[in-house]
């Protein structure tokens, strides 16, 4: 099964193991509401403004090795969206998904690609908050079911079509369910609760300072990795899977230099 793999400016090997606990099933949660018209093209504009194009050349110079003289950046832009902490929580109304980025294609004039992911930042405010290499969520966008939305899971790296009653698994890097099979909401939603309900805030296990959790009153430690990185090898024991050799070659959020 093909894995998702964003290069990373370094490669890391990471073994885990961690345990949990079946957890009761719960209803799932509404659909999501898509970005305006307007709020798409405020964040395409932002990702042709110098900051963003700043941050894909750190891209392609620090991954690519390349110093592109021209960067196109498209016109299109692709709405993202991350599991929601209530969905997994099974709280009542709230959608599997909320919005995380929109996402823009950068291509550089020998024609290697990266993403640009634009961030909301405030009211009608968005900011270029990171760029990685390759245009997955562009080719992924281009085979979602008409209404549907894309879903990231980053604890495993999974990426999903998101309908109106359920997902269905595009790729990822430690798939849970097979590719292409459509899984109805409420499944999905007993199987993220499972996976991840008693590792979130406030709960016990970041209390006992569970791995990928800061110590209370202490400074949070900088691992040099990105958060959903660090979010994925939890989930990875979560999963059930024991210890898992995670390869992680995705590119960490850069900036201009």
């Amino acid at each position: 099964m093909k894995q998702i793999c964003r290069k990373f400016s370094r490669g890391l090997v990471v073994a885990v193991a961690l345990l949990v606990p079946a957890a009761p099933p719960a209803a799932a949660g509404e659909g999501v509401v898509p970005p305006s018209a307007d709020e798409v093209a405020a964040a395409v504009r932002v990702a042709g403004e110098p900051g963003a194009i700043g941050l894909t050349k750190s891209n392609f110079r620090q991954v690519d090795h390349i110093e592109p003289r021209r960067i196109t950046v498209s016109g299109h832009g692709v709405p993202v969206y991350t599991l929601n902490p209530d969905f997994v929580r099974a709280t009542a109304g709230a959608p599997a998904g909320v919005l995380k980025s929109i996402t823009v294609t950068a291509t550089a004039d020998s024609g290697q690609k990266a993403t640009l992911q634009v961030m909301p930042e405030g009211p009608g405010a968005w900011v270029a908050a990171g760029a990685f290499s390759g245009n997955d969520e562009e080719t992924l966008n281009a085979r979602l079911r008409p209404g549907s939305v894309l879903l990231n899971e980053p604890q495993i790296n999974g990426w999903y079509d998101l309908g109106r009653d359920d997902v269905v698994l595009l790729q990822a890097s430690l798939p849970q369910t097979p590719v292409g099979k459509s899984v109805p909401l409420s499944e999905y939603q007993k199987d993220v609760h499972g996976r991840y309900g008693d590792k979130l805030a406030g709960s016990e296990y970041q209390r006992n300072r569970g791995i990928g959790f800061a110590q209370a009153g202490a400074e949070p430690v900088e691992s040099g990795l990105p958060a959903g990185v660090v979010a994925g090898l939890i989930a990875a024991g979560a999963a059930g899977l024991g210890a898992v050799l995670f390869v992680v070659r995705r590119k960490r959020r850069l900036t201009p230099r």
